[in-house]
């Protein structure tokens, strides 16, 4: 009796273990057909295939997650082949989520313009002074003795002994001793012509007696930019014996790209700093608009006078210089994260709020922040894609709907793409401007490349430079070339070794 009761209990027990699996294996079975039939039957659309928006070039047969990123796969529909136009890409709003598209309009934004730059300190050539010897003699005694001397108004530099004074002094005293006006005043004269200072003239008038020396003094505070004569040395009459050279105030010549022109007006009021003197800020104006252009970098150049009261600032130094006083303009302008560049051609995907997006090639002005200006191709309150445009961009490219905006491609561009990727091309250069992300180069000539040396902007990932690396400063750099433009990969001050693995000499 037990054992039936036992074999009854096994059977019963058996039967329920494969009902339960059939039930799980088709719910399972369900359940895995799920996805495919929900994306089959939605909107009575059929999946073609699915892809990653990242990698759009390759294609998957079920959905889940990418192998190249941490996202869902995205259906391609049947009923998607031939939406898109000539002109353009059509996608729904599913996609457009899935690929973050996010718009907004082109609007007016006010651009200041302010000149930033660096310069070298350069003498005052305003200032300069030539000290000649008033006549013939001898240096009897020289209190300078070494070129950057510095002097104060007043301050004795030479005294020289002129021998051929004596005779045309002791007869002016006998003819004035004689009383007689008229050829008392003629004698006097004589000793004009004779380049005789008029202070010493006054002296043989008051003491009676020969003066025969005469004293060289400076006639501003500065320093000794050339001595040309030593202690007893003959001079001749209007030889230089002294170049004097004041450093209050000094002159600062910067150069600047021509596309900051505009910033940059006669009279403007600066500021200027020095890591000398890090505390301390310098005052001046530009003074000159120097007309030449550099032929090497094609840039201007400006001059201007700093006040240096304390002359602390030599000739040689760098300095940081910004105007004090800004020109505010009102530009059409969009976000600088809706632009897409490639080598000299620039364009945005304009968007019909319909879910069709547009390609429009755009002409630019000034980068200032975030936002670029528009010169054309733009009108105000169009929307454009301001984030997810490079996957759009990619989504088109798959669907071969986007124009080519140029047929002429530029040598950088062809040579760009036959390039394989991650080749590193290494030069020097001094950082002229930086502004975001972009940093203005100008750069030694690449011979890799075949470019000459050139004043150039670069993109610098993330913005971040190395210590002690700013505006003005001399830096050793590497960098690629592909389809996000020219981008720095390693930059450092230039005197410090550069490791340039995988690049090219």
């Amino acid at each position: 009796m037990n054992n039936k009761f036992t074999l009854s209990a096994i059977v019963i027990a058996l039967l329920a273990a494969g009902w339960g699996g059939y039930k799980l294996g088709s719910q399972s079975q369900h359940t895995n057909d799920a996805p495919t039939t929900k994306q089959t039957a939605e909107a009575g659309r059929k999946v073609l295939y699915w892809y990653d928006p990242m990698v759009p070039g390759q294609r998957f047969d079920k959905p889940g997650k990418s192998p190249f990123m941490d996202m869902e796969l995205v259906p391609r529909y049947a009923s998607e082949s031939g939406q898109e136009s000539d002109t353009g890409v059509s996608i729904s709003a599913r996609q457009q989520q899935n690929l973050g598209i996010k718009t907004g309009p082109a609007e007016r934004h006010t651009f200041s313009s302010n000149l930033k730059a660096y310069g070298t300190v350069a003498v005052n050539e305003r200032t300069l002074s030539t000290l000649s010897a008033p006549s013939a003699g001898v240096i009897e005694q020289l209190k300078v003795r070494a070129l950057q001397q510095s002097v104060k108004a007043g301050e004795t530099l030479a005294v020289i002994w002129n021998p051929s004074w004596s005779s045309a002094q002791q007869e002016y005293l006998a003819i004035r001793a004689v009383g007689d006006s008229a050829l008392t005043q003629a004698a006097r004269q004589r000793l004009a012509l004779q380049f005789m200072p008029e202070s010493v003239i006054r002296a043989v008038e008051r003491s009676g007696k020969v003066q025969p020396r005469m004293t060289i003094t400076a006639p501003r505070s500065g320093y000794v930019s050339k001595l040309e004569v030593r202690e007893g040395q003959q001079v001749a009459t209007a030889q230089p014996l002294f170049e004097l050279a004041s450093l209050d105030p000094v002159w600062v010549v910067i150069d600047y790209p021509q596309s900051q022109a505009e910033r940059i007006r006669l009279g403007d009021r600066v500021t200027a700093a020095s890591s000398a003197w890090p505390s301390v800020s310098f005052d001046g104006r530009v003074s000159e608009l120097l007309p030449e252009l550099d032929a090497t970098t094609r840039n201007l150049k400006a001059r201007i006078e700093l006040s240096n009261p304390q002359q602390q600032l030599k000739p040689g130094m760098y300095l940081n210089v910004a105007s004090a006083s800004s020109h505010e303009r009102s530009a059409l302008a969009i976000p600088q994260s809706a632009l897409i560049t490639t080598g000299e051609n620039s364009h945005v995907l304009l968007s019909d709020g319909n879910g069709h997006f547009t390609p429009v090639a755009v002409r630019t002005g000034e980068t200032q922040g975030d936002w670029v200006e528009i010169l054309d191709g733009l009108k105000e309150g169009q929307p454009v894609v301001t984030s997810g445009q490079f996957m759009l961009d990619s989504e088109a490219s798959l669907r071969n709907s986007l124009p080519q905006f140029s047929d002429a491609k530029t040598s950088t561009e062809t040579q760009a793409k036959q390039e394989p990727e991650g080749v590193q091309y290494s030069t020097t250069g001094v950082i002229k401007a930086i502004t975001g992300e972009s940093l203005t180069i100008s750069h030694e000539a690449i011979p890799a490349l075949k470019w000459g040396p050139m004043t150039m902007d670069f993109t610098l990932p993330g913005g971040k430079l190395p210590e002690g690396v700013q505006t003005g400063s001399h830096v050793s750099f590497s960098f690629t070339m592909d389809d996000r433009g020219i981008v720095i990969r390693h930059i450092m001050p230039a005197d410090m070794k550069m490791d340039m693995s995988g690049g090219r000499p």
